[in-house]
């Protein structure tokens, strides 16, 4: 929620304009210790779309809603709703207006640092979880989603094998299964966490043009921030006070 809520990333506050000139926003929660997931797809107004992935996930039956629905239900559960002045960013729009004649979209990234966001995390029980959120594409149109909300494809969570919270052109994360993937090398082939992790983000995923990254996380508190593109906004602290913050390699 503290990503979503500042302007600088392409997630809540600060997502990108559909080709209407409106916010169709996603997210996505899981945890790893049961399996659950929640996950919300072409929400606008809700001020924090991750929060209704959360409520999806231990307050409905389902694992994903979309659109009006969606915010019917973060409605009933009295979540925090925006009007259209609280997304506005200019820099975004300068962004929408340069290609919004045209049949051209824009990746979630500047200067090819993509703009979604994600976390994982480890708790004091030696449970992991992923979270992500994002605004999409610049002048996207036809109600598009991308990988972020779909469980597998940019988030996943097991306490088996990994946490994984995934950003980039969401097409190619969609075809590669990119978060589930990774799990499966782990728990199937016995990779560790940076071996799956970099066999699929700089090997599979490169040799179909897809770019992008993750960060993702086991129960052993090992991290791995892998990348193929040419930077990626990354931080990480432990809880022994250990920090770091990154944008390049």
């Amino acid at each position: 929620m503290s990503l979503e809520n500042c302007p600088l990333f392409n997630a809540g506050k600060g997502s990108v304009f559909t080709n209407d000139g409106s916010h169709e926003m996603d997210a996505a929660i899981m945890t790893g210790k049961d399996l659950m997931a929640g996950a919300v797809a072409g929400i606008s107004g809700v001020k924090n779309p991750v929060h209704l992935a959360r409520m999806i996930m231990e307050k409905s039956e389902h694992v994903m809603l979309s659109g009006a629905g969606a915010a019917e239900f973060a409605k009933l559960l009295k979540l925090d709703f925006e009007n259209e002045d609280y997304f506005f960013n200019q820099f975004r729009y300068d962004q929408f207006l340069e290609i919004r004649d045209t049949d051209k979209f824009q990746l979630d990234h500047t200067e090819k640092k993509f703009g979604t966001v994600g976390a994982v995390a480890l708790d004091q029980n030696g449970n992991i979880a992923a979270a992500t959120s994002t605004g999409g594409m610049t002048n996207k149109r036809f109600n598009r989603v991308g990988d972020s909300p779909i469980i597998g494809a940019g988030t996943y969570a097991n306490n088996n094998t990994c946490a994984i919270s995934c950003t980039g052109h969401g097409e190619f994360f969609i075809r590669a299964v990119v978060a589930y993937d990774i799990s499966c090398l782990i728990e199937y082939k016995g990779l560790s966490l940076t071996e799956a992790c970099e066999f699929v983000v700089n090997d599979k995923l490169k040799k179909f043009g897809g770019e992008g990254g993750l960060v993702a996380l086991n129960t052993n508190g090992d991290c791995v921030l892998a990348f193929n593109s040419d930077g990626m906004y990354r931080a990480w602290k432990t809880s022994e006070n250990k920090k770091g913050v990154e944008i390049y390699r």
